[in-house]
């Protein structure tokens, strides 16, 4: 069994493999680390490359494109390693990055997953928006990191740099004990793909893992290589994910009224998209609430599995209190201004 697994799941990412595969090469060796690239039936000419140019990197094929959640898992159960590291197609590893994730996650066996601190390539002094220094969530679900709240990005200038737990670490670049990823039964499939991981996150936290970011690791994301920001397709996907998540995962007490606050907020967000002239976004927001109320029961089994095996309901870094009120009505636009103990 190897120690460690790099497993890059891609779909027509050709380009970000030729650019960012042989940095990955170049600071990912050791005994017992491989790099593997799961490939969900490009079209691009990916595999051809990879099998050209780097002839070192395990291949794994897949019959078509499963999305990110279902992908990972069909590939994960082709790997035998003690940690896998789930790493986007579209980061750039920077020297020795491994080296502060493997050794905390070996001297900290109650931890089940770690991210490093993600930069943005672009704009390479500031947080990037994907995960930046670690994920939070609020009370109605919204999701927050240290370094980015919404849209406003934060510069890294050491501000978030001890190691910290955290609510959720991004599958951008997830390591994650591969026993933990299999007891919790891995990605949630009917996911597709957006948020994901945080549902993945979530069932490790309520179960008593832990879940930090170590920020000595830097690694830098391109971001919105698959879908683009904007992408109507891509707000659909968060706003249904998002509610299937408190579905999957909110105790009883409080799932109810969770469910009708993200309603009138849901609606809210359908307000601000028109009144911007989004059409298409608020269209997918609508979508996104249709669909949800048509396969909700859907996932009455995984709920019930969920909540069975929760050991603690209150986890610190879901945070009771809204990010919303913080960010619009009190100006609070840095993590650092929220008073988080």
């Amino acid at each position: 069994m190897d120690k460690l697994s790099i497993v890059i799941l891609n779909w027509n990412g050709k380009e970000m493999l030729e650019s960012f595969l042989p940095t990955l090469i170049d600071n990912s060796f050791g005994d017992g680390i491989s790099i593997i690239v799961a490939d969900n039936s490009s079209t691009d000419g990916s595999v051809e490359m990879v099998k050209k140019q780097f002839s070192d990197v395990r291949l794994i094929l897949l019959d078509r494109n499963y999305g990110f959640a279902e992908g990972y898992n069909r590939a994960l159960k082709q790997v035998e390693s003690e940690y896998f590291m789930l790493l986007n197609s579209d980061v750039e590893v920077t020297k020795e990055w491994l080296s502060p994730l493997l050794e905390y996650m070996d001297s900290h066996p109650e931890t089940a997953a770690c991210q490093p601190k993600l930069r943005d390539y672009k704009n390479r002094e500031y947080f990037e928006y994907a995960g930046s220094a670690g994920g939070y969530m609020d009370k109605w679900g919204y999701l927050f990191c240290r370094g980015r709240i919404f849209d406003t990005v934060e510069k890294d200038n050491g501000q978030y740099d001890n190691v910290t737990e955290v609510f959720w670490a991004t599958g951008a670049a997830l390591m994650i004990r591969s026993s933990d990823y299999w007891n919790v039964g891995g990605l949630d499939d009917r996911f597709f793909a957006h948020q994901e991981e945080i549902d993945l996150c979530w069932r490790l936290r309520s179960r008593g893992r832990g879940i930090v970011c170590i920020p000595y690791s830097v690694v830098y994301h391109v971001g919105g290589a698959t879908l683009n920001k904007s992408n109507p397709f891509k707000t659909f996907l968060n706003f249904r994910n998002n509610l299937l998540m408190l579905y999957k995962n909110l105790p009883e007490s409080g799932l109810n009224k969770v469910l009708f606050v993200r309603f009138w907020l849901d609606m809210l967000a359908v307000t601000v998209f028109t009144l911007k002239l989004d059409f298409k976004d608020a269209g997918a927001v609508f979508r996104a609430r249709r669909e949800f109320r048509q396969i909700k029961h859907e996932f009455d089994d995984k709920r019930k599995a969920n909540l069975e095996q929760v050991i603690t309901e209150t986890i610190p870094q879901r945070v009771n209190f809204s990010i919303l009120w913080h960010y619009y009505a009190k100006r609070r636009r840095r993590f650092s201004e929220l008073r988080i103990s």
